[in-house]
């Protein structure tokens, strides 16, 4: 039962007698909450989250580090992307390789997180090599997860993962109509609506769309895109409801630049590489991908008891990819050995989840248990090929002087996957302590065709992995807590000898406090952590081709994250992570003792709002913000590596509210918004001593937007 219930009445003496003497039908909350996890919030501050136990839980009630960042914050920095938004949240390093505009690169507490650490409304949205990316426009909501989470959700690495909560259909009629221009001569144009569509509120709908035509920060690179996704709810009776929610989306990019750390963090002879130089063939280099899915959530409450919920979805994505690529610079420092390579993708998903949900009390304890079903299948095509190419002078490239040759194919395979999981959890109230429980057991299985040598391979993992812990809330709004939990993820593939790998298991122990001051709308939370991942293939001492399940790497940290609604205009965010990460088990024993590749130690930031509510005419209209983020510095490989150093950098933000000047303008709003203030020449990350991307630059982006 919600700790922000705000009335609630007894059932009948008559059916609490006939209820057994051991369990006790508890108290039904009549009002609601003053908000609901898939609601719209009003302002920076959340105070709800569904995706750390798939209920509706307070965020200050769930023994777990969880950030949510909601549509208001959003749009106050007019993100564009996942990385955009999250780029001021705890334990999340964002834009991992700098404007590259195909997918969203991020870490979680250490960890690769964004390819099967991406949830689209609970339900698994990346898979893999696909690279999908979904439109931030679609989203109310982006809710991040700290630490193992397979009891919900099952094969994810130890990090965490994101979970996008998409628009859906509203109560009241509300809609929105922007236009947007900026750097990279962009042009943009989006809108949304939502309300009821009959008297009686039984069929309500949402619609958002957008269209954009944009260049990027490299030469002959675009980031154009369609994107459209309806929703529609039938809300029969109090006790039922339907939404069922679609989208489209198609991009046309290129893939990012693969650049020497000789030439970017260090110069040449001849200087550093320019951040605008693009290393492919302009007739040649593209990457299309089209995304669809359709899917629904459904609810139905039997009684004050028992209630069901079952999301499903099916999604599909298509990508043709073609890229010359650069791989090293030759002895004279200036010329860009490159790779011709060209990959055909396709990505067919249905997955279904069901939860079956008791509320009732046993004694003095309240419970809220979730058992559930879940299960995905997965046809994966992914064709590769590649092929050495003439290189680029990069300090004064000439395009177009050898044509593409023909690229033979090194990968070309077909595989099925097949999910399964079952589950369970328990919160558990006890007066102010409140206690968490789940288990979980996951069977996988994944038949994979190599079309090239018509062989077949199979593989099954499965996996039992549980969580506890336990936060006591004081009447001040102080809540400290402590947790457990263990993930796994399948590695696909074999040995030298054909035996499968053995799947990478993570542990997590963790202590927080969380504060959410009484009358205050602020949220903070301070976490200490130790995860561990085992089984990371590395390199056979024995045999330099074959991979071994031996590494571990283990991370310590502390997280420190807050967001405030002051008072007087004022509103702030902000968060600082530091890791300790270390490579503590390796085939190669040079690895050990070394922090992991593109793991920084240090990362904050900090940005903050204030509108002139106090001011007298005209100014009274204005907001003013401002940020700034610290990147720390990075390894460019586990051994042998370079460090990419540290970057700091600032945003800024201005918008004005035109109804201040006219009563005919209410709705209407003008911003601007610019990130990388200054310019700021930096790289984001070497993945290796070869491979090395630039941050994003100056990006300057004006809006104006009509409310109703």
């Amino acid at each position: 039962m919600s700790a922000t219930a705000l009335t609630t009445v007894a059932l009948s003496a008559a059916m609490a007698q006939d209820a057994p003497d051991t369990l006790n039908v508890p108290t039904v909350d009549v009002a609601g909450s003053a908000e609901r996890a898939l609601d719209p919030v009003r302002g920076f501050v959340a105070r709800q989250e569904i995706s750390g136990t798939k209920t509706d839980t307070p965020l200050i009630e769930n023994p777990q580090s969880v950030s949510v960042v909601p549509r208001d914050q959003i749009d106050a920095r007019q993100a564009q992307t996942l990385g955009e938004a999250l780029r001021y949240t705890a334990g999340v390093r964002v834009e991992n390789f700098g404007t590259d505009s195909r997918t969203d690169w991020f870490q979680i507490r250490g960890f690769n997180a964004q390819d099967n650490g991406i949830f689209l409304n609970g339900l698994r949205y990346n898979t893999g090599f696909a690279g999908n990316v979904y439109e931030t426009y679609g989203l109310e909501r982006y809710e991040i997860l700290r630490g193992p989470t397979s009891v919900l959700y099952g094969q994810i690495a130890p990090g965490g993962l994101v979970n996008m909560v998409s628009r859906r259909p509203t109560d009241t009629a509300q809609g929105e109509v922007r236009l947007t221009a900026g750097s990279f001569g962009r042009a943009q144009a989006q809108a949304t609506t939502s309300g009821p569509l009959t008297a009686d509120g039984v069929w309500s709908y949402s619609l958002t769309a957008l269209g954009r035509k944009s260049e990027t920060a490299v030469d002959f690179t675009r980031d154009d895109r369609a994107f459209v996704a309806p929703a529609l709810t039938f809300r029969p009776d109090a006790n039922t409801s339907l939404t069922v929610l679609g989208y489209y989306q198609q991009d046309s990019t290129s893939g990012n630049q693969f650049l020497p750390y000789t030439g970017t963090v260090r110069p040449t002879p001849f200087g550093r590489i320019s951040r605008e130089r693009f290393t492919g063939e302009q007739d040649f280099d593209k990457y299309a991908r089209t995304q669809l899915g359709t899917g629904y959530e459904f609810s139905h409450r039997f009684n004050n008891v028992l209630s069901f919920q079952q999301n499903a979805r099916y999604s599909h994505t298509d990508i043709s990819w073609n890229q010359v690529f650069g791989g090293g610079l030759q002895p004279d420092q200036r010329t860009l050995n490159r790779f011709a390579f060209q990959a055909d993708i396709g990505v067919s998903t249905f997955q279904v989840d069901n939860q079956l949900r008791a509320d009732f009390t046993t004694g003095p304890l309240t419970h809220t248990v979730l058992g559930g079903f879940d299960y995905s299948y997965v046809t994966y095509r992914n064709g590769q090929g590649s092929t050495g190419f003439a290189g680029l002078d990069l300090f004064s490239p000439v395009y177009g002087t050898a044509p593409i040759p023909s690229i033979p194919q090194f990968s070309n395979v077909r595989q099925n996957t097949s999910q399964y999981g079952i589950y369970a959890q328990d919160q558990i109230r006890w007066g102010q302590l409140v206690l968490l429980g789940g288990i979980r057991q996951d069977f996988t299985y994944a038949d994979t065709r190599n079309r090239l040598t018509e062989g077949n391979s199979y593989q099954y993992d499965g996996k039992f992995t549980w969580r506890v812990g336990a936060i006591y809330l004081f009447e001040s709004g102080i809540a400290p807590y402590v947790s457990y939990a263990r993930s796994f993820q399948p590695q696909i593939g074999t040995d030298a000898r054909g035996v499968t790998f053995e799947p990478l298991e993570g542990e997590q122990y963790e202590a927080g406090i969380k504060f959410q001051p009484n009358g205050m709308r602020s949220f903070v939370q301070a976490s200490a952590f130790q995860l561990t991942q085992r089984n990371t293939l590395t390199t056979d001492p024995g045999n330099v081709v074959n991979q071994i399940a031996v590494g571990q790497v283990r991370v310590r940290g502390l997280e420190l994250e807050a967001v405030a609604e002051l008072g007087n205009g004022v509103t702030l965010t902000g968060s600082y992570t530091y890791l300790d990460p270390e490579i503590t088990r390796s085939g190669n024993p040079d690895e050990l003792g070394n922090r992991p590749n593109g793991v920084p130690r240090n990362t904050a930031g900090l940005y903050g709002e204030y509108t002139f509510v106090n001011a007298a005419g005209p100014l009274s209209g204005l907001t003013l913000g401002a940020g700034v983020r610290y990147l720390g510095n990075t390894t460019s490989a586990n051994t042998n590596y370079f460090v990419v150093p540290a970057a700091t950098l600032f945003d800024a933000t201005m918008r004005y509210d035109l109804e201040k000047l006219s009563p005919r303008m209410r709705g209407l709003t003008l911003a601007v918004n610019a990130s990388n203030l200054g310019d700021t020449r930096y790289v984001s990350r070497c993945s290796t001593n070869d491979a090395c991307f630039y941050g994003n630059r100056l990006n300057v982006l004006g809006s104006v937007s009509y409310r109703w």
